[in-house]
């Protein structure tokens, strides 16, 4: 298959260029305060629910192993 010498026109890039360049500028970026903020609740919200999965995953080895033998 060959290219279609319009899509690869330089004009079109160009465009494509401002484009994405005026997309960007619409972008609302999060303070570095609002960013700590919501890092450390991801981060303690990881920690809890790794500490729940691993508190089910004890009882259901225990129940198992009571169950089984």
């Amino acid at each position: 298959m060959s290219k279609n010498k319009e899509t690869s026109s330089p004009a079109l890039k160009r465009s494509w260029f401002q484009g994405l360049k005026a997309e960007f500028s619409k972008i609302t970026w999060p303070t570095k305060h609002v960013l700590a903020r919501k890092s450390f609740v991801t981060i303690v919200v990881s920690i809890i629910l790794g500490l729940l999965i691993f508190g089910i995953d004890t009882l259901l080895e225990y129940g198992i192993k009571f169950i089984i033998g």
